[in-house]
């Protein structure tokens, strides 16, 4: 709502849609939906039935809380896709190699356009990846498209407005693909090499044009394309690409291509019947990263290093002799006589021979001139690689630049302190973050690459704080629903080809179907993905239920990698058990299922109350052994009876004072204890925690030179030591929350209601956290003066605030320079204010 006036509230709305932008403002054609009195947005479209391949327009108008009418918003507009199977012209075709065949295939068509053209848009599905060309341009900046779905039950495809890259006259389409996930040619202890859906890759195209005299054609993938080898040799989403570029076929996706010499395509059945647009911000190449330093041990050796760790590619500038083959080793770290080492990242590795060494590109040159080469099918994690070749080549610090690769969310938020090791974290946090989204969120970008779902809801609301990633969720839900068995077990990996479905992968990791959910809800107000997924949940629950007959269950993996302590697996699972039944409970009665509500609420109870009866010490308030992650947990997920929760934390406070100020905890205690602490009357231990800087703490990392998080507290452990892992990710959230005091509020979910709790903690001189929400930007901000704390709120338009202050009753506290007396809460409306604190 664009509205700046302090307490800007909207009144009522109004939304037009139709396909004419010129009449929109008075005809609109598809949907009016009046004048609504009502405050609220996220609204559903409610109009005439949408059209495949069309383009519709859109404006909001609004009235302020007086009434007054507000000048309408921009015209906006999208765009449906082909909305089903049926509406599709074109086969499935493929160049009927087997799963075994190297290289990658081209394909290629060439087509007339007979007239003047108005509006072209091309629709392509894969199974497997590819890059798209038109009249020898690429089509579009994304890569590794489509994302990765279990392919025998969902295929995305991936639309275009290729209007400026089609003539009157002749044209060429290209297309080339890679195996991706789907055919996995590498070996390794997860199993996709064997996977159900495996096969050599296969596309369906519609190119669709519509010329200035209203009139349309379509060039649909058929049996009249042609097809022939690549240069990529061999291509791996897992290790790496193999580039001959002597076998380069200059031209090969123009007009005027002879393609005599090419072969006759084959159809091909579609990989699966449920064919859908992929509704997600793509993969792109978003930040390239220039050479740090280069060093050279003789004329075939060169190691480079870009200065922080990555996901992404390398793009290398290779001038040497023909036949020379040069290869290109990435790795995290450095032997120490200089040259990379893989032994972090290549432990799951299971290759049968030499052939496809990990995270290693390799090139042929073809003596002809320098050769530019950037993996098109493949990513690594990594911030050093090594340069080998057969021959002599001369190889500059110019001549190599990183990409770091992700899905290209909008970021959302931000923080600033007075404590450089508190910014720094927070921006190695976000690397590791984005390092580890690919369409869904992953474990480690070089070892597996797997959407490991414990890793996933661990780090979901450092993501959702920090950046706009609610599709990624949304498409990784619905691998979800595709991977969930009858009986509604899941694995622990989400997509798999097989693995992950043991007797391990418990509450405690895939608590996702219930856990990403309700984060959607509360961060966006936006309930369609706890809807999509309710029956899945409730799947689930009740499948643990049925396993777990007492309220309390083992099915788990625990508190991975620990620093020392250990925790009850019994314990921390049937906490995360709980934490689903009362997400259930709560979808139910927002939902209206009145049964459900007061089956799981009854169920939730159970479960509490089993815990609390076999693990807590009313006498001592301690659960368990008493140890870090025990103690969080229970005050993380709301299992402490009310009456007791001071004093558990005072015992959780003490034992980090007994572990002399520094971390006990695994991942399941990594997510909990910061805000365990900092949300129960210790945020100065919390703080404390969170700015360590020896071992064990995620500040050790950073001064040991970290650019992302890690996956060991023990830098020099023996395993578990990759270099770029999420699971530990929750402290970029707990910035947000627990020093800013950044809070969605459940009953007013998507910040329609902030809850504003900082922590004003003596390590800082001032913190700023801002967040974009749904209805703009948040700000928290606060900083000494002197006695006095100044704490500065921004609130947007159509919002409202909830500002606890801390110890407000024992402090004099002055709004707008207004004293406010012995008070610690404050409701205040959208706008600017300004708290004066002093104790």
């Amino acid at each position: 709502m664009e509205d700046s006036r302090a307490g800007a509230a909207q009144s009522a709305y109004q939304v037009l849609v139709g396909t004419d932008s010129a009449q929109l403002a008075n005809k609109p054609s598809a949907w009016n939906s009046g004048k609504i009195a009502s405050a609220i947005s996220n609204i559903t479209y409610q109009g005439k039935a949408l059209q495949p391949s069309t383009k519709y327009f859109w404006l909001v108008r609004t009235w302020d809380k007086a009434g007054a009418k507000l000048p309408d918003s921009r015209i906006s507009s999208f765009e449906t896709g082909l909305m089903g199977i049926n509406n599709w012209k074109g086969s499935w075709i493929s160049d009927m190699g087997s799963i075994n065949t190297l290289p990658a295939p081209y394909f290629r068509k060439g087509f007339t356009a007979t007239k003047k053209i108005r509006s072209a848009r091309a629709y392509i599905a894969v199974a497997g990846l590819y890059e798209l060309y038109l009249n020898g341009q690429e089509v579009g900046n994304h890569r590794l498209d489509p994302m990765y779905t279990r392919f025998d039950r969902r295929t995305l495809y991936v639309s275009y407005d290729v209007t400026n890259q089609l003539q009157q006259g002749k044209n060429a389409v290209g297309v080339l693909l890679g195996n991706g996930w789907y055919n996995m040619q590498s070996l390794a202890v997860w199993d996709f090499d064997r996977a159900p859906w495996r096969n050599r890759p296969t596309f369906c195209m519609d190119l669709r044009i519509t010329y200035t005299d209203g009139t349309t054609a379509t060039i649909a993938t058929d049996d009249s394309w042609k097809t022939h080898d690549s240069p990529i040799i061999f291509n791996s989403i897992y290790t790496g690409e193999h580039y001959d570029s002597r076998r380069e076929l200059p031209g090969w996706n123009t007009a005027n291509y002879n393609d005599k010499d090419w072969k006759e395509v084959g159809l091909r059945a579609a990989p699966s019947k449920q064919i859908v647009s992929q509704l997600m911000q793509p993969i792109r190449n978003v930040d390239e990263i220039k050479a740090k330093s280069i060093k050279k041990f003789d004329d075939t050796t060169y190691v480079v290093d870009l200065g922080r760790n990555i996901s992404g590619v390398t793009q290398v500038r290779l001038n040497g002799a023909a036949g020379t083959i040069v290869r290109i080793k990435h790795g995290e770290r450095l032997y120490a006589n200089g040259h990379v080492d893989l032994s972090n990242i290549d432990v799951y590795y299971r290759p049968k021979d030499k052939s496809d060494p990990f995270g290693t590109d390799i090139v042929i040159l073809n003596g002809k001139g320098p050769v530019e080469f950037m993996p098109r099918f493949n990513y690594k994690g990594f911030q050093y690689v090594e340069i080998t070749s057969s021959k002599p080549i001369d190889l500059k610090q110019d001549d190599v630049t990183g990409y770091f690769m992700h899905s290209d969310v909008a970021p959302i938020g931000n923080i600033n302190s007075s404590n450089q090791l508190i910014n720094r974290l927070w921006w190695a946090t976000n690397n590791s973050y984005l390092s580890n989204l690919f369409g869904y969120p992953t474990d480690c970008p070089q070892r597996e690459k797997n959407g490991w779902t414990g890793d996933g809801h661990f780090a979901v609301e450092t993501g959702l704080f920090n950046f706009d990633g609610i599709t990624i969720y949304e498409k990784w839900l619905a691998d979800h629903r595709d991977e969930q068995q009858p009986n509604g077990v899941l694995p622990d990996i989400i997509p798999t080809g097989g693995w992950g479905y043991g007797t391990a992968n418990g509450t405690d990791w895939t608590s996702t179907i219930a856990i990403i959910p309700w984060n959607l809800y509360l961060f966006y107000g936006d309930s369609k993905a706890l809807a999509d997924n309710y029956n899945n949940i409730r799947a689930y629950v009740n499948y643990v239920d049925g396993i777990s007959p007492q309220g309390l269950t083992t099915f788990g993996r625990g508190d991975w990698v620990p620093v020392k302590s250990t925790s009850s697996l019994e314990y921390t699972s049937s906490i995360y058990f709980y934490v689903d039944a009362t997400i259930l409970a709560k979808a139910a009665k927002l939902f209206n299922k009145q049964d459900d509500h007061k089956h799981y609420s009854a169920l939730a109870a159970r479960i509490k109350n089993a815990i609390n009866n076999k693990y807590f010490n009313k006498t001592t308030a301690m659960y368990g052994s008493g140890v870090q992650t025990e103690l969080s947990m229970a005050l993380q997920w709301g299992i402490v009876p009310e009456e007791y929760r001071a004093r558990v934390a005072e015992n959780l406070a003490k034992r980090v004072a007994q572990d002399n100020m520094h971390i006990d905890v695994g991942v399941l205690g990594a997510k909990a204890i910061l805000n365990a602490l900092s949300n129960n009357g210790q945020a100065e231990t919390a703080y404390k925690l969170a700015s360590q800087d020896t071992y064990p703490s995620w500040g050790w990392w950073i001064v040991n030179g970290a650019t992302t998080l890690y996956e060991n507290w023990n830098i020099q452990a023996t395993r578990d030591i990759s270099l770029n892992h999420m699971m530990f990710g929750e402290i970029g959230g707990w910035f947000f929350k627990g020093l800013g005091g950044i809070l969605p509020d459940e009953t007013h979910p998507g910040f329609k209601n902030v809850l504003l709790k900082p922590n004003f903690v003596s390590g800082l001189n001032y913190f700023t956290a801002s967040h974009n929400g749904p209805y703009g930007k948040i700000i928290s901000a606060w900083e000494r003066k002197g006695q006095d704390v100044i704490y500065k709120v921004t609130i947007p338009a159509n919002s409202t605030a909830t500002v606890t202050i801390p110890n407000g009753a024992h402090a004099k506290v002055y709004l707008n320079n207004i004293v406010e007396k012995n008070s610690s809460t404050y409701k205040i409306n959208s706008g600017s204010y300004q708290f004066r604190i002093r104790y």
